[in-house]
């Protein structure tokens, strides 16, 4: 039988421990009993990316924020069909987490933090939104397990109506706010349309095939006549 292998620990900034594990071929990163991502179950943050930028209008050439690197699986997605000059910005909190994906998940990585078109910034998404004014065709957050602070505090911030407000303030017109979770939440999708977004709420596999459990995704466009 195959033991699980502890590759090493990483501190969250006002939050908890996260872990890395390896069993056999794959990889996963845990906060206490909870899986947060695996290389077994990556349908949904693919989807994350490819729906995003679908919602897009045509003819522009997209400036892409994603927030929370994770194992890369929606930056590599978003990577494969944006063109050539779109511009991709990745924030992520957690150092050791890019450390991971330069060192025991490198053959994951595939190079995708040293394409052109991508610029990473260690800090806070948070910030980065707020610092933003129509600087972002989309926005992709999958930074906790949902719109609740389970691996930092802190991040309640950014699902409540003065974060959500700073991130339609960061979008350009027509731009995407998604927002990826473990499960459904009706009371953020209330909190969505309070603050002035149209919300399309849409359940996506947790696997490539299409198998196991659901996650949902929030697709929320800023709300004509909003203020």
């Amino acid at each position: 039988m195959i033991q699980r292998e502890h590759l090493g620990s990483a501190q969250v900034p006002g939050g908890e421990e996260l872990r890395l594990y390896k069993h056999d071929r794959d990889f996963m990163i845990t906060l206490g009993h909870n899986e947060l991502m695996s290389t077994r179950k990556w349908g949904s943050e693919v989807a994350l990316a490819e729906q995003s930028i679908a919602r897009l209008q045509d003819g522009r050439v997209p400036h892409i924020l994603i927030g929370g690197y994770g194992m890369g699986f929606t930056l590599r997605a978003a990577l494969a069909i944006l063109p050539a000059n779109a511009r991709v910005t990745v924030v992520e909190l957690v150092p050791e987490i890019i450390a991971w994906a330069r060192g025991p998940m490198a053959d994951l990585m595939a190079g995708c933090l040293e394409d052109p078109r991508v610029h990473l910034v260690m800090g806070d998404v948070g910030d980065a939104i707020r610092q933003a004014h129509n600087l972002y065709d989309a926005i992709l957050l999958d930074v906790d397990n949902g719109p609740d602070g389970l691996v930092r505090e802190g991040n309640d911030a950014i699902y409540g109506r003065g974060g959500l407000l700073d991130a339609r303030d960061a979008l350009t017109p027509g731009g995407v706010l998604a927002i990826w979770s473990a499960g459904a939440d009706p009371a953020f999708t209330r909190r969505l349309q309070k603050a002035k977004f149209a919300v399309d709420e849409v359940k996506v596999a947790a696997r490539s095939n299409g198998k196991g459990p659901k996650h949902v995704i929030w697709f929320a466009t800023p709300a004509l006549g909003g203020a």
